[in-house]
């Protein structure tokens, strides 16, 4: 996916109603999980990652720092994330327990 003509997410849209839901793809531009939650507010929050599984089972969700991921809106208004993790390395990651 080419992100270069999406529309970067302004801080204050950087919310849970906004940000729950969204692809994640990562270094490499595969799709490495979707935001399942997300913890806190602002720059500082952890945002939960739901890694590998199949339509939702068998996901592990693993936490990282927000500013870890680039937000962005998509041509249709869709927002997704990027982020230098690979899959194998949020898969490596502690599992994040509620």
């Amino acid at each position: 996916m080419d992100h270069t003509n999406h529309v970067r997410l302004a801080a204050t849209e950087l919310t849970p109603a906004v940000l729950e839901g969204a692809t994640v793809y990562g270094a490499d531009d595969h799709k490495v999980g979707k935001v399942d939650h997300v913890h806190g507010a602002g720059a500082g929050s952890s945002v939960i990652i739901d890694v590998g599984g199949f339509l939702g089972i068998g996901a592990k969700p693993v936490a990282v720092p927000l500013t870890d991921l680039d937000f962005m809106r998509d041509e249709d208004g869709d927002v997704h994330a990027i982020t230098t993790w690979t899959k194998d390395q949020l898969k490596k990651m502690p599992e994040h327990r509620h």
